[in-house]
Parts: C-alpha cells; sequence; structure tokens
C-alpha cells in the first residue's frame, strides 16, 4: 500500500511538471484529445454506460 501512494506521488508530480511549459492552446488541445478518447472508450462498452464526473 505505501508502495502504490509513493508511485502515485511520483507519477502525478511528474504530470504537474510536464504540464508547466506547455501554453493554453496545448492543454486545450490535450483536453479535446482526452475527451475523445474517452467518448471512443464509452462506444465500445455500449450504449449503457456514461463516464460520471463526481
Amino acid at each position: 500500500m505505501l508502495l502504490r501512494l509513493a508511485y502515485l506521488t511520483v507519477t502525478n508530480a511528474f504530470a504537474a511538471l510536464r504540464l508547466l511549459p506547455m501554453s493554453d492552446r496545448d492543454k486545450d488541445v490535450e483536453i479535446l484529445i482526452l475527451r475523445h478518447q474517452i467518448t471512443v472508450l464509452e462506444r465500445q462498452l455500449g450504449a449503457d454506460t456514461k463516464a460520471r464526473w463526481v
């Protein structure tokens, strides 16, 4: 459990560092790509499944 927490902390830190040099346009493009990937995965899972943002 402790190893998993350390792994998640390190990966989140690297993800945050990767976002620092990005412009707003780059971030917007990445958001659009991620939304498209979610839509494709929802389509593959079936019509009953929908991503919930809680």
